[in-house]
């Protein structure tokens, strides 16, 4: 799981994407430019295979602002979706 607390991404991914994994679930994290101004995007897919060989159905999005707030809220975010589909996440991690 990850710790909202400790989690410090959000000078990193003003630059650059943030990727990471856990227990079969995939993420990245992301600077998205709009209209209204940039928002922090939130991309999640089960493993084994990274962002770009990835169905783009089999991936889910969510934004958040992009202040050090939206990362607590995006870290809660990843630990909420990895609980609730755990049983999709350690089959794809299987496979």
């Amino acid at each position: 799981m990850i710790d909202a607390e400790k989690f410090h991404v959000l000078n990193y991914i003003k630059k650059e994407e943030y990727t990471g994994s856990m227990g079969g679930m995939r993420y990245m994290l992301k600077k998205k430019e709009k209209e209204e101004g940039s928002v922090l995007e939130v991309i999640i897919w089960p493993e084994p295979y990274c962002y770009a060989r990835t169905q783009e159905e089999k991936k889910r999005r969510r934004e958040f602002e992009l202040s050090a707030q939206g990362v607590r809220e995006a870290a809660d975010y990843l630990n909420a979706m990895y609980e609730e589909h755990r049983a999709e996440w350690e089959q794809a991690g299987r496979a």
